[in-house]
């Protein structure tokens, strides 16, 4: 199965419940959608299997993402991470497996932004090759189809991809009209990795532990509204048809039909004029808004630490 244009997100943001979730996705799938994207974290894959199951909808039909998280990176935790994911998701293969974040810093459900794990540390490039042979060997045993990364850095994929048996399908990473990403999605891009942008429409609802005075949000840009405007739309549709005519795949999450289908519709009708996507390739501000905080380690200046902004690994 070819990867989908669009994908349904299934983070709550700490405050959707995870039969809300569940619902969507059944109201997804059944309005067209292909793709769930899910994680281990976010606490939820019990109910987005049941869900999948109720909706009907074959599983060939339906691309499956799964993600392992941050406190399972040791060499035997690999393999039990995707089996509990197969189970709950009640599916015997996933289409995609992601490492969620590159280092085994990790935070409990719904924590403020103090939270810090014991033992953090910077990426340590042997600990991740670690982590990645084992996600190989899924492939070679047929447990995944893909395997991919989430959350990297351009100087950590240099690394992974010098060093890798199988190179990564996909990096999932932030990326909207006020955060563009544009050096790097190009360094993908010209690497065969396709970009899957979560927050693709700024994330208004996400966790309190991810918000800063600083944020700002595109949807009240007057450039992308001015087009929503013209097109008789909510800008949320705007953002979604840049990511799709970017080579972005964009992942929002909604528990509502409405919202579904018109997610649904950005991408597959009216897209933009090559003059809407120039302008809004100048309202990029470089304003990442998961700054991810939580995953810092004693001695690490601020959040800025984690994303290798000066083109080399932080150590």
């Amino acid at each position: 199965m070819t990867i989908p244009s669009i994908g349904l997100g299934t983070f709550g943001s700490d405050h959707v419940s995870n039969e809300a979730v569940a619902k969507s996705v059944i109201d997804a799938l059944q309005s067209g959608y292909q793709m769930i994207d899910c994680a281990s974290v976010y606490g939820n894959e019990k109910e987005i299997g049941a869900a999948i199951e109720k909706s009907g909808v074959e599983r060939d039909k339906i691309w499956l993402t799964g993600k392992l998280w941050n406190d399972m990176h040791g060499k035997d935790d690999v393999r039990k991470s995707v089996l509990q994911t197969l189970s709950d998701l009640k599916t015997d293969y996933l289409d995609l497996y992601l490492v969620h974040w590159p280092f085994p810093n990790y935070h409990p459900p719904k924590c403020d932004v103090s939270s810090r794990s014991p033992n953090a540390r910077p990426y340590i490039h042997e600990e991740f090759m670690v982590v990645w042979n084992e996600m190989e060997k899924l492939v070679d045993d047929g447990l995944v189809r893909n395997i991919g990364t989430s959350n990297m850095t351009m100087p950590k994929m240099e690394r992974l991809l010098a060093d890798c048996r199988i190179r990564p399908f996909a990096n999932e990473m932030e990326l909207h009209p006020y955060f563009q990403q544009q050096e790097f999605v190009s360094y993908l891009k010209n690497n065969g990795i396709i970009p899957i942008g979560f927050c693709p429409i700024g994330s208004p609802e996400r966790p309190e532990r991810d918000r800063t005075e600083e944020d700002v949000s595109e949807l009240s840009d007057p450039i992308l509204r001015g087009i929503a405007e013209s097109r008789h739309v909510h800008p949320a549709e705007i953002c979604l048809k840049w990511a799709n005519q970017n080579g972005i795949i964009p992942i929002p999450q909604s528990a509502n039909p409405k919202h579904l289908a018109s997610n649904l519709n950005s991408v597959t009708h009216d897209p933009l004029t090559d003059q809407e996507l120039s302008a809004l390739s100048k309202i990029d501000k470089n304003c990442r808004l998961i700054k991810g905080q939580v995953f810092l380690w004693e001695g690490a200046k601020d959040w800025h630490a984690l994303w290798d902004e000066d083109g080399r690994i932080a150590k």
